[in-house]
């Protein structure tokens, strides 16, 4: 094991043989944890034994089977299922390394290839058994490889007291809905229209995490081609329930509930939203709309005046990157609806916000329409003021400026976008167009730095249109530095420094953190020398993890605690 972590690997017990070898507290325990995994546990001991009360329980209660012996090599093939020869699935010596028959049993076990596990052994052992948190069908296990066992069980609580309540029953919840979905797709085509139902491979592997395509495009139906119309029904319903486990809080997962599952088994089969058309002003009282940008990620990025109307607000429509650090900061008794986007429905949604918006408002109730970023760099939020000064509510409409991901990002990622020398311009570009469109990429200047928003899901084409060239603008060239930076100011984000000529691989390799953005031109360098000054060879690419510069002396909890207290305060 030395210098190599461990593989962490789910084994599928049921109905397995363990053989589980002493009769202290540590075998009671491993019996515990095979019948909670569906096997069952075969204890071998001498008869004089003493038995742990645990064990004595469960072999009365007929869970436990108990040979009065001592362990021998054969006990290994003549105690397991028929179905596999006899062989037990695993054993587990629960009786000390330091005893000569630890070290023999290990050594038969390795020999004919039947996991083994010896307690405080690692070189004895083949596999080893975590920490674990389990919440119904969800389970989190730590390890410390063998360093340190009561450090990984501290750990564990740690990252479990972290989790909402109800989080397993939100997997069950979730894991009902996809095979209802694909349940009915079955029921309403024959086996040739199934056999397009929208499983890529990895869907179901918990390993995975998500593509670097997790964000493409998701083509509009045809009505000329009833089988891909089929076929993109059932993307859509699958990329939105995707879209929801990425991007929604934790706590509002958790808090999904039948009624939730009903509904968001019938999005997208509806007619679309048919918004009213601007009208005569009516006397009925009116609220009013608040167009807010909640900035990069962390709460205390929030403006004061965004974190007052995050606290005052009736209702508060979120976009889906929106995290939930600042979504913790909305009061609970106020509604909260979190945009059904992903690309290729987001037309479709952005109308549904704005019919949900504009009846609270005619209502006379405040709607903060809380957006990721600044509202109006990419965020649709010119569209937003157009469409309510169409129905003479113009004057109810109020902006607050939110920090843009554009320049905050690479900030938070040790890029600074202009800087004497290296660069004296900045140019904001999104890296997808309307309707999915690919727009007109930019000519390469030397002392430009160019901040692509929107781009990563289709990184692929957008390096091959920079560096390619088509005659009409200067390309890029190859080795020019650039960096992904994504979940900027999270504790999760991520930056990937690389080149032009690497990019596509690295993303590829490394997946998709989403939302993400991609800085390319020599301010990349700048603060962060090129890899390439040093190490030898030069890696493609580097991977920096993690980010806690704006904590301080206070975790985030103590954060939005104190803007918590500081929006109570202001309004009091």
């Amino acid at each position: 094991m030395a210098g190599h972590n461990t593989m962490l690997a789910g084994i599928y017990c049921t109905d397995n043989i363990h053989l589980v070898i002493g009769t202290n507290p540590l075998a009671a325990a491993r019996c515990a944890t095979s019948l909670a995994a569906g096997a069952h546990p075969v204890l071998v001991a001498p008869a004089a034994a003493e038995l742990h009360c645990n064990l004595q329980t469960k072999i009365e209660q007929g869970l436990v089977r108990w040979h009065q012996k001592t362990i021998d090599e054969a006990d290994l093939f003549s105690l397991g299922r028929d179905e596999v020869g006899r062989t037990v699935d695993a054993v587990f010596v629960a009786s000390g390394p330091r005893e000569p028959l630890a070290a023999r049993i290990s050594e038969a076990c390795r020999r004919n290839r039947i996991p083994v596990n010896v307690v405080d052994a690692p070189h004895l052992s083949t596999f080893s058994l975590l920490s674990t948190h389990t919440d119904g069908p969800l389970q989190v296990g730590v390890t410390t490889n063998g360093r340190g066992c009561k450090l990984a069980s501290r750990v564990r609580r740690e990252v479990a007291s972290c989790l909402p309540p109800g989080l397993g029953a939100a997997c069950t919840r979730l894991g009902e809905l996809r095979r209802r979905i694909i349940q009915q797709d079955a029921d309403r085509h024959d086996d040739r229209h199934h056999a397009l139902a929208p499983v890529s491979a990895g869907d179901l592997d918990d390993s995975l995490g998500q593509s670097a395509l997790f964000n493409t495009l998701v083509p509009a139906a045809n009505d000329a081609d009833d089988d891909d119309d089929d076929a993109r029904s059932r993307t859509r319903r699958m990329r939105w329930l995707a879209q929801m486990c990425e991007y929604w809080p934790l706590k509002r997962l958790a808090a999904v509930t039948d009624g939730d599952m009903d509904k968001l088994l019938l999005a997208y089969s509806s007619p679309p939203v048919r918004l009213p058309e601007p009208g005569p002003a009516t006397k009925r009282p009116r609220g009013r709309i608040i167009l807010a940008g909640a900035g990069p990620g962390h709460p205390s990025l929030l403006t004061s005046a965004t974190l007052h109307a995050i606290q005052t607000a009736d209702l508060v429509l979120a976009d889906k990157l929106v995290p939930s650090g600042v979504l913790d900061l909305v009061p609970r008794r106020t509604a909260v609806q979190i945009a059904r986007k992903f690309p290729g429905n987001a037309d479709k949604a952005q109308q549904e916000l704005l019919e949900t918006a504009l009846a609270a408002v005619e209502s006379g109730r405040t709607v903060l329409r809380l957006k990721q970023g600044d509202p109006f760099i990419y965020g649709r939020g010119g569209e937003e003021v157009a469409f309510f000064r169409a129905r003479r509510l113009g004057h109810r409409v109020t902006v607050l400026p939110g920090v843009t991901s554009a320049l905050s990002a690479p900030l938070l990622a040790g890029i600074p976008p202009t800087q004497r020398g290296v660069a004296d311009q900045v140019l904001l570009c999104t890296g997808t167009g309307r309707d999915g469109r690919p727009p007109q990429p930019p000519e390469y200047v030397a002392g430009r730095t160019v901040v692509f928003l929107m781009a990563l899901h289709r990184v692929a084409g957008l390096a091959a249109e920079l560096t390619g060239g088509d005659g009409s603008r200067a390309p890029w060239p190859p080795g020019t530095p650039c960096a992904v930076v994504e979940r900027a100011s999270c504790p999760d984000q991520r930056v990937i420094r690389t080149t032009l000529r690497h990019v596509v691989e690295a993303v590829e390799a490394e997946g998709s953190r989403p939302p993400g953005l991609l800085v390319a031109g020599a301010a990349c360098e700048a603060l962060s020398p090129s890899p390439s000054a040093l190490d030898s060879p030069p890696p493609a690419w580097v991977v920096e993890e993690g980010f806690h510069g704006l904590d301080l002396d206070a975790d985030e909890e103590q954060w939005t605690a104190s803007l918590q207290a500081a929006a109570v305060g202001g309004g009091s």
